[in-house]
């Protein structure tokens, strides 16, 4: 029974204040006067579970904000009236497709006056936040005088992720307000502040609970509220002496991490900052729209866009929440260990088998490892090393919702699990497979109930890569495909429906890319070379260093599958690489492959050789072949959820917005030609896919 103080105290509901009647013409708000007469204007955009900003959202704002002039109350709060949190930022539909900077300035400049105009209100203004407070929606609360946050909340500008800085009054008011260089590394990251830090900061004035916001309320209306004020600091940090050495600092640690021709947006933001930081509030807004207007129509902004909907398509293929609590993982190496550790740190008991105690053991070291870097509270560490049991015998799969083999790429191996396993489990439980590469038709062989078998595909690292390939077959039940695809979605991963066909859609993808690096490096290129052809187009890592880290015994085993599986011609591995795998120098995981690896990082010589355009192409051309003949084949359902795939499971350059955007836009005309110019130079590996017709076509 829970504590009858406990239930007392907890935050059952929100503090909104008055509760007005609906406002003729107006959607997305609702405003009243409390009996203190303290005007309450609520955030509700109709038809959403968050909120964001439109521009219907905005001009209502204006219309009510005319009213508030004629008629002031006493003071005025600011909340949001859905339980999700304050606002989530702008709403970027409204950007897609943007092409006339002039036009995106002349747009946004009526929200900037908007704003303005709630900053120059001649009485108290609270922002009351919970939950989350992002983009735009920090911009209005920072609009206000004063911001009032509910335990729990955070803050931030994750505008950074979309090729764009703040631009609506932040890149001015933030900077001002706080240590800039707080500020410009909120907007630089995209990284949140929670609410004790957004308060030691000074980004927030007061941290409350929500059952004394009305007493918070009146204290920041009534002037008794103790708030810290911007000190010489900030404004030293702000000097003209400052800004430009300041600058020079956050340019170079910019540089060490995005290419400015690729993401010109955080060069953007500095470059604004050092040039207006000094300027008139009203000059340095005028700076603020221009520049964000101008990084919304370049391409990298439009294609960012372009994947946070692709982002969005696939959380909402997960479906419906469905009742799954325990999984029992078969397989303590890196990837099983890894899936297990992540599973229970998403709230959900992971069993963890293996048939030595010494691989379960290193597994449990890993996830202790990995919740201090990702969990904040010593509880919540605990709570999820509580969740991720040692299972040496084996006994969970009798009460597992999942029961995942992640055992070498061996499909007699494979077969023996299934055996041992499949008459223990309950019924209703799904059986998964981790496999990279082997068909599902040959791993159903001998199971007594074939449609239960599905793959649960993960790629290394769990903890980062989003994508989960959910591999179907033709004698799957469909309730439990829709079960995986849930489960996907429960443990904040992406899952991409994908056929069963060899190497499913990302090994597919990547074998060729990989085998083109090394057969580069069989010729005499240096792999630093090569990794960096790959990174200059955008890859997070070349493919040698991605061998590395996937395990070279793994990417030979995947080489050599789809070499016999797959009608493309595809070179053989090179002999020195089969030594490599003998000798154990499997790269990351025994800390030597293609390169030495010390503290989790490959230590790479420097090399004078640039790559050339060609050698990029080389790796890149055939990877795009191989998703057209994807499409084609029907492995995935959509260039859409193909490019999200990509984008999310291998990290392909996210600016290019995914394979066949790509494509699209630097042309299927130009792409043929070039894959026909290296077929004559290297051999038919290169010979184009029959169906980028229909990509031109699409």
């Amino acid at each position: 029974m829970k504590s009858k103080v406990l239930a007392v105290l907890a935050d059952r509901v929100l503090e909104l204040g008055p509760n007005p009647a609906p406002i003729p013409g107006i959607n997305h708000w609702r405003y009243g006067a409390d009996e203190d007469g303290i005007g309450w204007l609520l955030i509700d955009r109709k038809g959403s579970s968050a909120n964001s900003l439109s521009a219907e959202v905005f001009n209502e704002l204006g219309s009510l904000l005319s009213d508030i002039e004629r008629n002031p109350p006493k003071g005025l709060v600011i909340r949001s009236a859905k339980k999700s949190g304050f606002i989530a930022g702008a709403d970027v539909s409204e950007f897609v497709g943007a092409n006339d900077a002039a036009l995106v300035e002349t747009t946004l400049g009526r929200a900037h006056a908007i704003a303005d105009r709630l900053e120059a209100l001649k009485i108290p203004t609270v922002a009351v936040v919970h939950g989350f407070c992002l983009g735009g929606g920090l911009e209005v609360a920072l609009a206000c005088k004063r911001r009032i946050a509910i335990s729990g909340a955070s803050f931030g500008f994750p505008e950074v992720m979309l090729g764009l800085h703040p631009g609506l009054g932040g890149t001015v008011r933030a900077p001002r307000l706080i240590s800039p260089i707080t500020a410009m590394t909120m907007m630089l990251t995209g990284k949140t502040l929670d609410a004790r830090k957004a308060k030691a900061a000074g980004l927030v004035d007061a941290v409350t609970e929500e059952r004394h916001v009305r007493n918070a309320v009146l204290a920041a209306v009534n002037g008794d509220l103790k708030v810290s004020k911007p000190g010489m600091l900030v404004t030293l940090l702000n000097s003209g002496l400052a800004r430009p050495l300041l600058a020079k600092r956050m340019r170079s640690e910019a540089q060490a991490k995005a290419d400015p021709a690729q993401y010109p947006a955080p060069f953007a933001l500095i470059d604004l900052w050092e040039k207006h930081g000094g300027d008139s509030r009203k000059t340095a807004l005028a700076a603020e729209l221009k520049s964000f207007s101008q990084l919304m129509v370049t391409k990298t902004a439009q294609n960012l866009v372009r994947v946070f909907f692709l982002r969005d398509r696939l959380k909402k293929i997960a479906g419906e929440k469905q009742d799954i609590n325990h999984i029992h993982v078969i397989g303590a190496g890196a990837m099983g260990g890894d899936i297990a550790a992540w599973c229970a740190r998403q709230g959900i008991v992971a069993t963890l088998a293996d048939m030595k105690p010494e691989p379960i053991g290193g597994a449990i070291k890993r996830a202790a490892d990995l919740y201090k870097k990702i969990l904040k509270k010593s509880t919540d560490q605990r709570d999820a090393l509580d969740r991720l049991v040692p299972d040496l015998s084996g006994d969970g799969v009798t009460s597992a919702d999942i029961v995942l083999e992640a055992v070498p790429e061996k499909i007699e191996i494979k077969h023996s699990v299934y055996k041992s396993v499949e008459p223990k489990m309950k019924e209703g439980a799904i059986l998964a497979t981790n496999t990279s590469s082997i068909p599902l038709e040959q791993l159903r062989e001998g199971l007594a109930r074939p449609e239960r078998l599905v793959g649960l595909h993960f790629f290394n690292p769990v903890s980062r890569m989003m994508t989960v390939e959910v591999v179907s077959h033709d004698k799957a039940d469909q309730a439990v495909l829709a079960m995986a695809r849930s489960f996907v979605g429960m443990i904040d991963r992406l899952p991409v429906p994908v056929k069963s066909e060899p190497g499913f859609l990302v090994n597919r993808a990547l074998t060729p890319y990989m085998i083109e690096a090394m057969a580069m490096v069989d010729e005499g290129i240096a792999k630093e070379t090569v990794d960096e052809a790959a990174e200059k187009f955008g890859m997070p890592m070349g493919p040698i260093e991605l061998a590395d880290q996937v395990g070279l015994d793994i990417c030979l085993d995947v080489a050599d599958m789809l070499k016999k599986s797959l009608p493309r011609e595809q070179p053989d591995a090179p002999q020195w690489l089969r030594d490599m795998v003998g000798r154990k120098e499997l790269g990351k995981k025994t800390g030597k492959g293609f390169y030495t690896w010390k503290d989790g990082k490959a230590d790479k010589a420097r090399t004078a050789t640039e790559p050339t355009p060609e050698m990029t192409d080389r790796l890149i051309l055939p990877l795009l072949d191989v998703c057209v003949g994807a499409l084609r084949e029907g492995i995935v359902e959509d260039a859409d959820v193909l490019d999200g795939a990509m984008i999310f499971g291998t990290g392909f350059a996210p600016f290019r917005g995914g394979p066949i955007h790509y494509a699209r836009d630097r042309g299927v005309d130009e792409i043929v030609a070039r894959l026909k110019e290296f077929e004559t130079k290297f051999g038919k590996r290169f010979a184009p896919d029959p169906g980028w017709d229909k990509i031109k076509g699409a």
